[in-house]
């Protein structure tokens, strides 16, 4: 069974609404992006990153170790349709597997608020309070 790193950010992290869908497969550790993303809240219910190149910040989250197949099953079934499979650059330079805004989602901008000087999702979550 073919596994890869995948980085979540927002709800797939532990006590997330859709940790479910990867929970049980191996914790790899907290990680950090490189600081090539803008990090969004999509109408406040759910984040999203969009890579620049440049202005961008470092976004916390969580490595999984994931099979391929819980990730085309489980996994994306559960995102919302305006996010899409790709490749995210670590802080320590590693690649993994990470949920993007789709382009014409960041075109269109509707429902979009800027939270990266928050750095995270939880740590936005805990500041809107």
């Amino acid at each position: 069974m073919t596994t890869v790193p995948l980085f979540v950010n927002g709800e797939g992290m532990r006590g997330g609404a859709v940790h479910h869908s990867i929970e049980g497969h191996r914790f790899l550790g907290p990680a950090r992006t490189a600081p090539r993303y803008r990090f969004y809240s999509v109408r406040d219910a759910f984040p999203a990153l969009w890579p620049v190149t440049e202005g961008g910040v470092s976004v916390e989250g969580e490595l999984y170790e994931v099979p391929l197949t819980v990730i085309r099953d489980s996994f994306m079934p559960s995102e919302p349709p305006e996010l899409e499979l790709g490749v995210v650059e670590l802080a320590d330079g590693t690649a993994a597997l990470v949920v993007l805004l789709r382009a014409s989602e960041h075109a269109d901008g509707t429902g979009l608020t800027d939270i990266s000087e928050h750095g995270g999702w939880r740590a936005y979550r805990s500041g809107r309070g």
